[in-house]
């Protein structure tokens, strides 16, 4: 708490910087939405002018369709007929598909750092928006969804972040859709090392057995979404589902904000 406090007097003392690539904010931008939300404005409690400049917000990747059907990456063109990319065929993953919005490169990636690293939690409004964005163009089936679980962090890694970004972004999507949040419902009940610099294999075996469910009548019968930051070989995302429907969910959708 004591840490966020000071990032924040920071924040008010220095001159806003653009948290992508640092150049300095045009004060006349400063305060500027730049993301279209819906129009009760759920999600309009820090407009991204305020910390990202408009040439790093344009330059956020996207991710384009036609996407595979598990993951959710864009599809190759060797890809097309097979609706799956050449990945997911070799391995098997326990959700029934994944959606992101962005790629996990440039500028997504360099904020989501901020947002998950160096909390800077606010970022967390703008972020969803991109979410929220992606599941109004595409018409995700939020209609046949019964909650939104985010992913949970371990005890001891909420106590050195403060918070748990996957939570954040769940609640302004829960808000948003007017789903309700399962909180606590999933949990992670056993420290992993980072995924970071594993191999995919590896990555599996690193959370395997790391989930489990506090009360799976909770659940059972239940279409549920999980929400985190980033999909790269989605072995947290799997290993969660699995424990969901190891506790009697039916579909378990997964969103990310990158992959």
């Amino acid at each position: 708490m004591i840490r966020r406090l000071i990032n924040g007097l920071i924040d008010i003392i220095y001159p806003k910087k653009c948290l992508a690539c640092d150049k300095k904010l045009d004060a006349s931008a400063a305060g500027a939405s730049v993301i279209h939300y819906s129009q009760d404005k759920l999600l309009r409690d820090r407009p991204a002018g305020d910390f990202i400049c408009g040439g790093c917000w344009d330059g956020i990747k996207r991710n384009l369709p036609p996407f595979c059907h598990s993951c959710g990456r864009r599809l190759e063109k060797t890809s097309f007929s097979k609706n799956i990319c050449p990945r997911c065929v070799k391995k098997k993953l326990h959700f029934d598909r994944a959606f992101s919005p962005c790629v996990y490169t440039g500028v997504t990636k360099e904020l989501i750092h901020e947002f998950k690293y160096k909390n800077k939690d606010y970022l967390g409004s703008p972020l969803s928006g991109l979410m929220a964005e992606f599941i109004r163009e595409y018409n995700l089936p939020m209609d046949c969804l019964d909650f939104i679980v985010p992913i949970p962090l371990h005890k001891t890694k909420l106590r050195e972040r403060e918070f748990n970004q996957a939570e954040v972004l769940s609640k302004y999507i829960a808000k948003e859709f007017r789903k309700d949040l399962l909180v606590g419902a999933l949990l992670r009940h056993r420290p992993t090392k980072t995924q970071t610099g594993l191999e995919t294999n590896e990555r599996f075996l690193n959370v395997k057995g790391s989930f489990s469910v506090k009360k799976p009548g909770d659940v059972k019968g239940k279409n549920l979404l999980i929400v985190d930051d980033v999909l790269t070989t989605g072995a947290t995302s799997s290993e969660a589902a699995r424990a969901l429907k190891d506790a009697g969910a039916n579909i378990v959708f997964i969103l990310t904000l990158a992959n």
